[in-house]
């Protein structure tokens, strides 16, 4: 059996990942995939946490499934304006969306 621990670990150095590409990144398609690093940072700890502290129990893994859930409907509205900006200014660097105000 793998320690929590480790798991701990993975889901940390994944969220630090995350949180570094969120704000160095100036592409807003880097930018969502780090939110997704996020994300799934703290559905593994959902995952982890219900394993070891309620083995019996599922809560933890029905957490992550809804979490998983929105996560994806959160992606596809997300890519859905990245697109719509893209076809207005040619171009998805986060700098360049001022021109998007007026």
């Amino acid at each position: 059996m793998i320690p929590m621990e480790y798991y701990l670990i993975v889901s940390t150095i994944m969220m630090f990942v995350g949180i570094y590409g969120f704000f160095t990144r100036r592409n807003l398609l880097a930018m969502l995939i780090s939110v997704e690093l996020m994300l799934n940072s703290v559905d593994i700890n959902f995952a982890v946490f219900n394993k070891f502290l309620f083995p019996g129990q599922l809560e933890g893994f029905f957490f992550t499934m809804f979490a998983i859930g929105i996560s994806a409907a959160e992606t596809a509205v997300a890519i859905a304006i990245i697109i719509n900006i893209y076809r207005n200014v040619r171009n998805i660097q986060v700098k360049n969306l001022k021109n998007m105000k007026w």
